[in-house]
């Protein structure tokens, strides 16, 4: 009997990464979250898809604190739980035994529109404190999730190397790529840099040769549906004016499944539990209505267009998105569209709107998490 990989999971928002890794064949085991309404928003979703409940449980708020993680009684309690999950892996007589971490630690700190702080600021230390989570405990391997500025921006890059080196001196082989999720079949612009680590000890005993330490042969394009830069080549429309309630027809030459109608369309986020869940303005509504259909140069008040790709999912620092044919923002349904959620996902009513949009915005889409983790599996021989 195969053993899928169990997964340790932290920084878990509502669970989107995880949903990705889970629908693929992983076991979610242990999920951390250290803001509690967005723990409320991952156990109701589960609930809702109807999947059971991680087998140790569900660590927020203070039991959460990664930082703790680290040193402390809370750091004996995690490597008891990862000792066990592999005892209980080699007791079923299966022949992989396979602890995995993934996470997305809260990248403001190094997002080019975002607080810019870096590696000093509270969010920034929290990248530090994952790595450090994962030298000490020594899974067998790990993904690692942040914006494009960690990786690409001078400044941030130096303490990007630093994790990595302190990842390689404990024993990882490590392969990184800027992806973007549009290449998965997301209906959205959005790059994000990935760093998967292996332990060097766990691929001999696979059997799984590694010609070269930091270039070995993972199959980051296999599951790729799009090439990025013929996506970008498509004859998209750019703007039109804007038309409240009007219908037009998908035009030809585009892959209609990047489009955000064809996503509104196949969740059916009118009738979606969140499809009414949207701010609604005190006052600017002549503004709303002014921005043509596909309008998205503004750093706030991006209007979507029904025939195009939607810019990444973003909805903090006042950033507005306008919904293609209607005077209003975009719903929680429409965004969990563009994230490529399934439709069963479903937000609690009674969290609040900022922070649903929030947990929307922060998490990896979710048709890119499901190829990640499937580029892990073909990887691993699983």
């Amino acid at each position: 009997m195969i053993q899928y990989p169990t997964i340790f999971s932290f920084f878990s928002g509502a669970g989107f990464l995880d949903l990705g890794f889970e629908t693929t064949g992983y076991k979610i085991a242990y999920v951390n979250e250290i803001f509690p309404p967005f723990m409320s928003a991952y156990r109701y979703a589960r609930e809702m898809l109807k999947l059971p409940e991680p087998e140790y449980g569900y660590h927020q708020g203070e039991d959460a604190d990664v930082g703790k993680l680290i040193n402390g009684n809370s750091a004996q309690k995690l490597q008891e739980l990862i000792k066990d999950a592999r005892k209980q892996n080699h007791q079923n007589n299966t022949q992989n035994n396979i602890i995995g971490f993934i996470g997305g630690p809260p990248c403001p700190d190094f997002s080019i529109g975002g607080k810019n702080r870096g590696h000093l600021g509270e969010n920034g230390q929290l990248s530090s404190a994952y790595v450090e989570l994962i030298c000490q405990n020594l899974p067998d391997f790990f993904l690692f999730e942040n914006v494009k500025g960690l990786w690409r921006t001078t400044k941030h890059r130096l303490f990007y190397e630093s994790l990595k080196q302190r990842l390689q001196e404990n024993g990882y082989i490590l392969t990184e790529r800027l992806i973007n999720s549009i290449e998965y079949g997301v209906p959205q612009d959005r790059e994000r840099i990935i760093l998967i680590g292996f332990k060097s000890d766990f691929l001999k005993v696979q059997e799984i040769k590694i010609l070269e330490l930091n270039n070995f042969n993972f199959p980051w394009s296999q599951f790729i549906k799009y090439d990025k830069s013929q996506v970008f080549d498509f004859p998209w429309i750019k703007t039109e004016p804007f038309k409240e309630n009007s219908f037009t027809n998908c035009p030809d030459h585009i892959p209609q499944e990047l489009t955000v109608e064809y996503w509104f369309l196949r969740n059916n986020v009118v009738h979606h539990p969140n499809g009414k869940h949207y701010f609604q303005p005190r006052a600017g509504i002549t503004k709303f209505a002014s921005i043509d259909e596909g309008d998205d140069s503004r750093k706030s008040f991006k209007r979507l267009h029904r025939w195009r790709y939607s810019p990444t999912a973003c909805y903090g620092n006042n950033e507005v998105h306008l919904h293609p044919y209607k005077v209003r923002r975009i719903s929680v349904a429409e965004a969990l569209a563009i994230q490529s959620l399934p439709s069963g996902f479903i937000l609690p009513e009674n969290m609040s709107l900022t922070n649903m949009f929030k947990t929307v915005g922060n998490g990896v889409p979710y048709l890119a998490a499901r190829s990640l983790a499937q580029s892990i599996l073909e990887f691993l021989k699983i």
